[in-house]
């Protein structure tokens, strides 16, 4: 079963070749063999960098618009808040110079930092800061952050100081803060033309093409050490990695193991994890994937350390819900082996639910992610054991994103979801039943009722219970057929250092440089 699983899988990988979807987790490092002339051996460079991407941004760049994940990765060198996160998961200073919270929980007061300039020159007031939060708290994007926001009773403003009163405790009302990004007040061009404070500023975007940043100037912090970075977008990954192996590009995130085993211009590889949960993600709402038996057939009919063995040579963290490991205390790894590869109980169950000779079905997978592509490839010939057949169909992500995503109109996908904020809610949010991104259509009253009960709660050992709780509930219901936090294999040309894996989807560019 496993040869004939491999044999299909490598036929299709011959076949096609691209990349990824996000970053995070620890660092190992290799060096790729090299043919005689190498990257490092090539001029210097101009303080510039070059970067392969494989999907264009959203359509807006509005930072209350986003909704890729994609694209919050490149424009998180934009865009700060009042605090941002660091490398460690810690939430530092940002817009903000300092953060006082009292006693009970329930006052933040914020001192906005002197000489905080915008990307078009203008200074940061605390009218800015006023503006941002009301906007963000009006958005219908982030419900998450919104809905943290709607917790603010008052706001008083005192100099630089601003204060929020929460109508009670919340523990992560910082991580959310890290999502208001500051913007300023009197600017209505953020969706074509985006204006922030981080320490690269947007010049230019040519759709399907690349995105420009250059450094910021005035950057009230630690100057970025590079002039210039351009991202460039390959739709068609076998351009990409052609481009990356002969040393046209400098940095290309979320390879695959195919993709490192091959690279032969001497780059450097480092590994992290992408911080996020990949799933074959099933629409609760159409047949037969609204029958939990079936869905539960469909778990234990996937022999995940297989899949991982085959895909990625073993590497990557196995998830068993919507949760991965970066999130310390509320991921649950026991829930990873909640369904044990047993393709005799998988048929079990499928009789049990009606469909004693299986079904078919189709799974749309976009197609400028190739370790979703494999992944899908080696369930499909799972599936096909206990008598599932599925049939893969490739979209570009902008239909991904507009027919899948957007209108609902699926019966299955393999892709990752990952978090804006190092808070559970990022994660969970979503399967609330009557949640807009919650493209699934998970309907669940237990389900509904212990995410509430985590939002309404002060108790810290209280709020990670329920929230475990929903974990257990997407696992007992077999939501979706959960996989793994997929490993991200980073390749930098030799010269490039500064290169830091973060527990959210971000690549951090203000401390690249090349060593010369």
């Amino acid at each position: 079963m496993k040869k004939r699983i491999l044999a299909v899988f490598l036929a299709v990988a011959a076949l096609t070749c691209s990349l990824s979807a996000c970053s995070g987790g620890a660092t190992t490092q290799t060096t790729t063999p090299s043919d005689e002339t190498t990257p490092s051996s090539q001029a210097p460079h101009a303080n510039e960098l070059t970067v392969g991407i494989a999907q264009d941004l959203d359509d807006s760049l509005d930072p209350y618009q986003m909704t890729a994940a994609g694209t919050r990765e490149v424009m998180f060198n934009v865009f700060e808040g009042l605090v941002k996160p660091d490398a460690d998961g810690n939430y530092v200073n940002a817009v903000a110079s300092d953060v006082n919270i009292s006693e009970d929980g329930t006052t933040y007061v914020f001192t906005l930092r002197d000489g905080v300039v915008f990307h078009n020159g203008k200074t940061c007031t605390t009218d800015d800061v006023l503006y941002s939060f009301e906007t963000c708290a009006a958005t219908t994007v982030n419900s998450a952050v919104a809905e943290a926001l709607s917790a603010i009773t008052a706001t008083n403003v005192q100099g630089n100081d601003i204060a929020f009163t929460l109508s009670a405790p919340n523990s992560d009302f910082l991580s959310y803060v890290a999502s208001v990004y500051i913007v300023p007040a009197d600017y209505d061009q953020q969706a074509t033309q985006p204006v922030g404070t981080g320490p690269f500023k947007f010049v230019s975007r040519s759709v399907q093409e690349n995105i420009i940043l250059e450094k910021h100037a005035e950057y009230y912090g630690e100057a970025a050490h590079l002039d210039k970075v351009t991202y460039k977008i390959y739709a068609d990954g076998t351009a990409l990695f052609t481009a990356l192996d002969a040393g046209a590009l400098d940095l290309v995130a979320h390879l695959t193991i195919d993709q490192v085993n091959n690279l032969t211009n001497g780059y450097q590889v480092l590994e992290g994890t992408m911080n996020l949960v990949q799933a074959m993600y099933l629409n609760n709402a159409v047949a037969p994937f609204d029958n939990e038996l079936v869905r539960q057939a469909m778990c234990y009919a996937v022999d995940v350390d297989a899949m991982l063995a085959i895909t990625s040579e073993g590497h990557g963290t196995k998830v068993g819900s919507s949760m991965y490991p970066a999130f310390g205390k509320y991921f649950d790894a026991s829930l990873a082996d909640a369904y044990p590869y047993d393709p005799d109980k998988a048929m079990e169950l499928l009789a049990q639910a009606g469909y004693p000779d299986g079904f078919s079905f189709t799974v749309k997978v976009p197609s400028n992610y190739q370790p979703h592509v494999d992944t899908a490839t080696v369930l499909v010939e799972q599936l096909s054991a206990v008598g599932i057949n599925a049939e893969i169909q490739l979209v570009d992500w902008n239909t991904w994103v507009e027919d899948v995503y957007g209108n609902r109109n699926f019966q299955a996908t393999v892709v990752g979801f990952d978090s804006s904020t190092l808070n559970a809610s990022g994660m969970l949010a979503r399967w609330v039943s009557d949640n807009s991104k919650n493209m699934i259509n998970f309907n669940n009253a237990d389900y509904d009722a212990a995410y509430a009960a985590a939002q309404n709660t002060v108790d810290d050992e209280a709020q990670t219970a329920y929230y475990k709780e929903c974990l257990q509930i997407l696992s007992d219901t077999a939501a979706n057929v959960y996989l793994q936090d997929l490993a991200d294999f980073v390749a930098v040309h030799p010269d490039l250092k500064g290169y830091e894996f973060y527990p959210l989807y971000v690549i951090d560019m203000s401390n690249l440089y090349f060593e010369q």
